[in-house]
């Protein structure tokens, strides 16, 4: 797969589609002579060689027009964090570097999100940390970057494409022309550090005519680990190849084209060489990743009805807030008594306890602010929507993924996982002392480790947030 940084793919000019050349090519075939991306081949592992070209246009080498227009920051705009501009092109192959100890990272998590060709980002590479803030006019991109986000985490967690990419046709380039076969799509990928060191994963997505993976690349410290290629379109697979090590070298095998290849990797590599459980285990530091990710939206008009009792997780659009106030309010005390200590910095008026209301027979369940003694309990349906939006905000920061309606990965304990959570307009509707509490409360759980925060926010909080220590406020007004 072509790398995610050049040709007319980033560009005006139209899509470089994926590779077609077989991903086992050797390096000094007939086949593979177009030279691939050196910033994303794997030059010490002949396994496995990273396929250049694509359908419709020849592979950019390395210093290309087309690679340095991808690469450098002033034809994108693209912004490193709000103080600095970072080179798309340097922070790619700074990632391509293993971390030393005091960068290793002991939990898998996201460092870098890429957007090479993704709506309106080309060449863009972020920097992601525990507390990370887009900040922007309107159509910058801010929301982009964070669908881009929640599409890896949901392709990471075994979702289809229709269902990451609900609307592929928007994530494409505004300019992007079609090639000669009348294919257009969009590339995306990011970087995730954990124990096993910085694993980068690139993607290549055809969305037009028909949706599908056009390409996959999972590296690390420059070497290709995973690859897929589209090779026959007239099939729905692609062809892949991963490291194996030994005499065999490399393991070939078609994998479907509407999911992604690196999280079937282990359902299909045994193991059972060192090439293999090189493989595995950046794979599975990837998915962890990308698995522990909750992206909230909080949705006010469908929080204030009584809610049937049930699991007490919280949904994406945390329609179930009553409900899962009970499960919290018994069993888990001490973050329900850090909960209402927030309510009484963003709900208006005295709070004195955040409770429940059960009907008899159990049929639904109602939350209400106890004002204390002598004072009439308050529904949250007679909240308005910016201390709703508040509640809940707090409530996700300050709780885990047992609490929230997300699938993390069962084969790790959860002390060992990072939830993320993705807030596209964090201070919608919230005032100053509000949106000041909630980083307050991000800034205390994500110093912690086990909780990481990518939000979209409003210029007055990215104004406060850039005079605290321990958050990046990424500018994309630049």
């Amino acid at each position: 797969m072509p790398a995610p940084s050049g040709g007319p793919a980033a560009g005006s000019a139209g899509w470089t589609g994926p590779a077609a050349t077989p991903p086992a090519a050797a390096a000094g075939s007939p086949t593979n002579r177009s030279a691939p991306d050196p910033a994303l081949a794997a030059p010490s592992s002949p396994a496995v060689s990273a396929p250049s070209g694509g359908p419709g246009a020849s592979a950019a080498a390395d210093g290309s027009p087309a690679e340095r227009s991808a690469a450098d920051p002033q034809s994108t705009g693209s912004t490193g964090d709000a103080r600095e501009v970072v080179p798309a092109q340097a922070v790619r192959r700074a990632a391509a570097r293993p971390a030393g100890p005091a960068q290793r990272h002991v939990r898998p998590v996201v460092t870098e999100l890429r957007l090479s060709a993704f709506g309106r980002h080309r060449g863009a590479a972020f920097p992601i940390g525990p507390v990370t803030l887009f900040a922007g006019p309107s159509g910058s991109g801010k929301s982009q970057v964070l669908d881009a986000y929640a599409a890896l985490a949901g392709l990471g967690a075994g979702a289809t494409l229709d269902e990451a990419f609900p609307d592929p046709a928007a994530r494409i380039p505004e300019r992007a022309l079609p090639d000669a076969q009348r294919r257009r799509g969009f590339r995306l990928g990011c970087t995730v550090d954990g124990p096993a060191g910085p694993v980068r994963l690139d993607l290549a997505v055809q969305a037009e005519p028909a949706l599908r993976i056009a390409g996959e690349r999972l590296s690390q410290d420059g070497e290709v680990l995973f690859a897929t290629a589209l090779r026959d379109p007239g099939r729905r697979s692609v062809q892949a190849a991963w490291l194996t090590g030994g005499a065999v070298g490399v393991t070939r095998a078609p994998l479907p084209d509407d999911r992604l290849g690196t999280a079937l990797l282990p359902l299909r590599v045994a193991g059972s060489t060192a090439g293999q459980r090189k493989v595995l285990t950046a794979a599975e530091q990837v998915i962890v990743a990308l698995r522990s990710v909750f992206a909230c939206d909080p949705r006010p008009d469908r929080m204030r009805a009584p809610v049937p009792q049930g699991e007490g997780r919280l949904l994406g659009d945390c329609a179930n807030l009553a409900d899962v106030l009970r499960r919290t309010r018994h069993e888990c005390g001490t973050r329900h008594a850090l909960l209402t200590e927030a309510a009484r910095t963003g709900c208006a008026g005295p709070v004195a306890a955040l409770d429940v209301r059960v009907p008899e027979g159990g049929a639904a369940v109602t939350a209400i602010l106890d004002r204390g003694p002598g004072r009439p309990a308050t529904d949250l349906a007679r909240l308005g929507a910016g201390e709703l939006r508040f509640l809940v905000l707090a409530l996700v920061l300050l709780t885990g993924p047992g609490v929230l309606d997300m699938d993390p990965a069962a084969e790790l304990l959860s002390a060992q996982q990072a939830l993320t959570v993705l807030a596209d307009g964090l201070d919608r509707g919230l005032d100053g002392g509000q949106g000041g509490e909630l980083l307050r409360l991000a800034l205390l759980s994500c110093g912690r480790g086990h909780v990481r925060l990518v939000a979209e926010v409003g210029e007055g909080t990215a104004s406060a947030a850039r005079r605290l220590d321990g958050v990046s406020v990424v500018d994309l007004s630049a």
